[in-house]
């Protein structure tokens, strides 16, 4: 976690998204991870937004959590925050006062617990499946971005595929992965809210994206599980988590034996 300062009076920029994905890019150039950039597979790295969202005045403190399976791509993006605390997010200039370490889990078998989506979640459905799901298809060969009509089922299919593609890079090869299991990732599912937020995918290339914000339950069933589940905490779920998307917090963890009231409300 990166505790900021805001260096002056300005505006909440909800467009940070390219500019913070360039310092974190910068801050792995020269390093073995450096080849993942612009590489088309999932990073292996995901961010939150600066939070709380809201305008600033100078002074005001904010706070940046970076997540990652890979302790040493976390080594180089805290030393490069801490060598150049100068931090410009999109029109948002922060200071970087100090950077601590957070070890987020699920929990043990038999912890129940919610995942809340930090940021939006992208899902896009290959118009491959649109028949297949029932969506209308427009033609050509452009994904349909999730959305509520479209029924949880597409985006339930959608991010376990994700997930597998994760768990083949980043896990351990010979313990299965989401889709190798027979029970869900997650216990039920709760919309938040969908919106459209305009995204600097490339330098001078914007695109407009649909994105939703979820509360996942889920109860951890054995180790397996526990592990799909960080995996979510550190590398996000859905598409292009490099830009921030898809970032996860445990909202709420009840471990075995615990009431409700004892369960903790935490980052980690």
């Amino acid at each position: 976690m990166a505790h900021l300062s805001a260096r002056a009076d300005t505006a909440y920029d909800n467009a940070y998204h390219h500019k913070l994905r360039g310092r974190l890019w910068r801050a792995l150039e020269g390093t073995a991870y450096d080849g993942r950039h612009d590489s088309g597979e999932p990073p292996g790295f995901v961010m939150s937004n600066p939070f709380p969202p809201g305008d600033m005045r100078h002074g005001d403190e904010r706070n940046l959590l970076v997540a990652s399976h890979d302790e040493e791509l976390l080594a180089h993006v805290a030393e490069d925050l801490l060598d150049d605390r100068e931090l410009n997010i999109g029109e948002m200039p922060f200071h970087v006062e100090d950077v601590t370490s957070l070890e987020p889990d699920v929990g043990e078998p038999g912890t129940r617990g919610t995942l809340e989506t930090g940021t939006g979640l992208l899902v896009r459905i290959p118009p491959w499946r649109c028949d297949e799901y029932g969506i209308d298809h427009p033609g050509g060969e452009t994904a349909v971005f999730w959305q509520p009509e479209h029924t949880t089922r597409p985006l339930v299919e959608q991010l376990e595929a994700n997930l597998d593609k994760k768990h083949r890079l980043f896990a351990h090869e010979h313990l299965p992965g989401p889709s190798d299991v027979d029970d869900e990732l997650f216990d039920g599912y709760e919309l938040i809210k969908t919106f459209a937020v305009p995204v600097t995918v490339t330098e001078g290339r914007e695109m407009t994206y649909v994105l939703s914000k979820w509360r996942f339950d889920y109860t951890v069933r054995d180790d397996h599980h526990r592990r799909h589940l960080n995996l979510a905490l550190d590398c996000g779920l859905g598409e292009r988590n490099s830009l921030g998307l898809g970032f996860v917090n445990v909202a709420d963890r009840t471990r075995p034996g615990e009431t409700e009231l004892e369960g903790e409300n935490a980052f980690a």
